[in-house]
């Protein structure tokens, strides 16, 4: 018989979990309008988890089969060492892939390090080329710090790096075919990801949404039929393309459009110690309290299949009655 603390986190609707989100911090330094207010006061530093108190559940989950760990924020590189986080995750039994997304503004000074302390992958949020609409987007400047951080992971050693672009109707369209020229000719993998009701000031609408398939349309005009790849992880949220010419691959997460709930296998644990079984979820449970409680594993194991098993089958982003979280994005974790 199998130890407790062993068996698979499963919710009631039969998805495994194995994928966390793991946000470090809700400090950025830069103020994007899709994901957090203009003007924002942050969490006092005494009410973020320690990289320790992060650890010990991560070294919790392992065992009942967590293996992929992504770091977010906020911007996760603004925290203070968080290479000593990234090398303690990195060498945990189990974990076979840790990842970071970042906005890229302090990479090209951070990307050894990042690389020697055992990073695998990285993501980088890029939403627009033109320094007038990143402004806008951002609210503000730094464009070309991302791109020179972008080539400075490459030369490091980085070679699975993802290009994340959020596509907002009335504002993208000028940057889908230059996003995508600029992936193809530096072997990045360019992911257009749908606009999703998560912004602090609540000014998100369904018609703002331009959708996976209309920038399809957009590329495919462009440079034709895209191909459509095997799906290796059918938890994956992209789906993915291949160009015709063989140079370069696109992927598109459809999450308003085509959301990918029935196959979703991730959790998500917040900066301040709260637990979340969707990026959409109402309710959260704390764990920060327990941990500095002095709670056994198996209490704040506990907590974690509760709150899986009360996962709902999907986000309901086009339900009637659907609202959409009290935390933004910055606050939860990309």
């Amino acid at each position: 018989m199998k130890n407790k603390s062993s068996l698979p986190i499963i919710d009631t609707f039969g998805r495994v979990h194995t994928n966390l989100r793991l946000s470090i911090t809700d400090r950025c330094n830069i103020r994007c309008f899709y994901c957090m207010p203009l003007n924002v006061q942050f969490l006092p530093r005494t009410e973020l988890l320690t990289y320790e108190e992060m650890v010990r559940i991560v070294k919790l989950l392992t065992p009942a089969g967590l293996d992929k760990i992504r770091i977010t924020g906020g911007e996760p590189l603004v925290r203070k060492d968080v290479e000593q986080l990234i090398r303690q995750l990195a060498s945990i039994d189990g974990i076979r892939d840790v990842a970071l997304t970042t906005n890229g503004l302090l990479l090209e000074e951070m990307a050894a390090s990042l690389k020697q302390a055992g990073l695998h992958r990285l993501n980088v949020s890029l939403d627009a080329l033109h320094p007038d609409v990143f402004k806008k987007i951002t609210r503000r400047s730094g464009l070309e710090k991302v791109l020179a951080g972008i080539d400075t992971a490459q030369q490091v050693g980085f070679t699975n790096i993802r290009i994340n672009a959020v596509s907002i109707r009335g504002l993208s369209e000028t940057e889908i075919i230059p996003l995508a020229k600029f992936c193809r000719q530096r072997n990045l993998t360019l992911r257009f990801i749908e606009y999703m009701p998560l912004d602090a000031d609540r000014n998100w609408d369904l018609t703002q949404v331009l959708t996976g398939a209309d920038l399809r349309s957009v590329i495919e005009s462009e440079w034709g039929p895209l191909t459509p790849l095997y799906r290796t992880d059918p938890s994956q949220p992209a789906v993915d393309f291949a160009f015709q010419d063989g140079r370069g691959k696109i992927g598109f997460i459809n999450s308003v459009s085509q959301p990918f709930c029935s196959q979703c296998n991730r959790m998500r644990l917040t900066a301040d110690g709260k637990f979340r079984n969707c990026l959409f979820s109402a309710e959260d449970w704390d764990l920060r309290g327990p941990l500095r409680e002095c709670a056994t594993d198996q209490e704040i194991l506990q907590i974690i299949r509760q709150a899986i098993a009360a996962k709902k089958p999907g986000h309901g982003i086009d339900d009637v009655d659907f609202l959409p979280p009290q935390r933004a994005m910055y606050q939860i974790g990309g």
